[in-house]
């Protein structure tokens, strides 16, 4: 019986004080600093270049799919030309996951087409390649070839 009176208590205040009846409004910012939440993401310092994340994952992806072998001194050089270093880049490394997704990708596609992708990669990476010479070596060789020497050993 006290249910109906409250009930019509309730709609005449609600008629009498609209604002009472409707949600508060959100208060006004307090300063006029911009807020941390629109403000867009900062970039990682010294985080290494989405070209030098995409080249390792080329390179590994290379030694995984045509069986070739790395040479890590030409491949440190590359990347110390793009500022990085190999363990930025590693599976176990801070960007190794990027790495590890590019490298997914780019296995996948290589596999669809392995003969030609393999001899592209070993044009531009091989010993004869024509970006940079000896990063990637034939399988089944332990080291990279020696330089020719200047003149020949006399017995």
């Amino acid at each position: 019986m006290i249910v109906r009176p409250l009930l019509a208590a309730v709609a005449a205040a609600g008629l009498v004080c609209p604002a009472a009846a409707q949600e508060p409004a959100a208060p006004p910012p307090a300063s006029q600093e911009p807020s941390k939440e629109a403000a867009p993401p900062r970039p990682i310092r010294n985080a290494p270049s989405p070209r030098a994340l995409e080249f390792a994952a080329y390179i590994f992806s290379a030694v995984n799919v045509c069986g070739y072998r790395l040479n890590t001194s030409e491949f440190e050089a590359l990347l110390a030309k793009q500022n990085t270093r190999p363990e930025d880049v590693s599976p176990r490394g801070p960007f190794g996951n990027r790495v590890i997704g590019i490298f997914t990708l780019m296995s996948n596609q290589m596999n669809l087409n392995r003969e030609q992708s393999c001899l592209a990669v070993a044009g531009e990476y091989g010993p004869e390649g024509s970006v940079v010479k000896n990063v990637l070596l034939p399988p089944g060789s332990d080291a990279p070839p020696a330089a020719p020497a200047g003149k020949p050993a006399q017995p």
